[in-house]
């Protein structure tokens, strides 16, 4: 496979390996057109896919929905948090379940500045209640702020809702029939699943994901997710991070003039899986790029513009 880089024909391969990526496969229509690993033991390795964690998370919420077990996402979360109606800010009642997938909750959250991609809910004993007493900087639905705690909140209701850890569950109707080789789901203190996170996949199982976004929910016969879900959490929200991409609802959607749209999920230090419905395209890559986590997007975005996959 070749891409224009630099404005010289350059092998991909040699690429990804100048800019150290550990692995980076693209199927297309299902059929594998490429792939590359930085060496034959990461091949199967279970890599650290860190927020990649928050669309796997958006899925669960999703399927709970689409079965009844939780409501509609308008629901506010003061039903599974009956300690908000007795908070002091009254605007915490108003908080949704679609506040948290869609990060506008209003918490005081300084993950993407202060704090460095760092969130400070895992220092505290109890994340639930750290995230739920952090005063509110603006009022529910007013903007966008990255928040990994709007992430765990989701799972502590996922587990509220269904009686079942969020990697039990996860496992019953998402894991298994996709047929993850085998992952690694880390907890808080109080044995919560991480939703922002905590997940360990191998890059295969990362595509396996992708794909199934891709054939709007389906495996095989079976609808794992509905379509209407998909369709509803993959459009753009918010603008907040001109450099990352508008986001929706857990996740990223890449939007302008010079290659086709797409959708994607993001961990730091390069984790990504990226969805392209005009094309049949699904991209997974791991890497440990540390402060450059936007070195792959990079790649597949002039991948997408510079280069006719076929």
């Amino acid at each position: 496979m070749k891409i224009v880089w630099n404005e010289k024909m350059a092998d991909l391969s040699d690429v990804l390996k100048k800019e150290k990526i550990h692995s980076f496969l693209v199927n297309k229509d299902g059929e594998r057109l490429f792939q590359y690993f930085k060496n034959n033991k990461l091949e199967n390795k279970m890599n650290k896919i860190n927020s990649v964690t928050k669309s796997i998370t958006s899925s669960l919420i999703g399927i709970a929905t689409n079965q009844g077990l939780i409501p509609d996402i308008s629901t506010p979360i003061k039903e599974f948090f009956p300690s908000l109606r007795n908070d002091l800010d009254e605007r915490k009642q108003l908080i949704t379940i679609d506040h948290l997938l869609t990060m506008s909750a209003g918490f005081d959250w300084p993950e993407m500045t202060d704090w460095r991609g760092w969130p400070q809910m895992i220092h505290s004993g109890n994340w639930v209640k750290y995230c739920l007493d952090k005063p509110l900087l603006n009022s529910p639905g007013e903007s966008m702020n990255y928040n990994s705690g709007c992430s765990h909140l989701l799972l502590a209701i996922l587990q509220k809702a269904t009686s079942k850890s969020a990697e039990q569950f996860a496992n019953e109707h998402l894991f298994s029939h996709l047929t993850f080789n085998d992952y690694i789901w880390h907890s808080d203190p109080q044995g919560i699943n991480i939703g922002g996170f905590g997940i360990h996949l191998t890059v295969h199982d990362m595509l396996k994901f992708g794909e199934l976004y891709l054939r709007q929910g389906k495996k095989g016969k079976q609808q794992l997710i509905s379509e209407e879900w998909i369709a509803s959490t993959t459009v753009a929200k918010y603008m907040t991070y001109p450099h990352f991409g508008h986001y929706a609802r857990h996740w990223w959607v890449h939007e302008d003039t010079t290659s086709d749209k797409f959708y994607f999920a993001m961990g730091m230090g390069g984790q990504y899986i990226c969805v392209v419905p005009t094309r049949g395209i699904v991209i997974a890559t791991t890497c440990d790029t540390h402060g450059r986590t936007l070195t792959p997007l990079r790649i597949v975005k002039s991948l997408l513009s510079q280069y006719e996959v076929s």
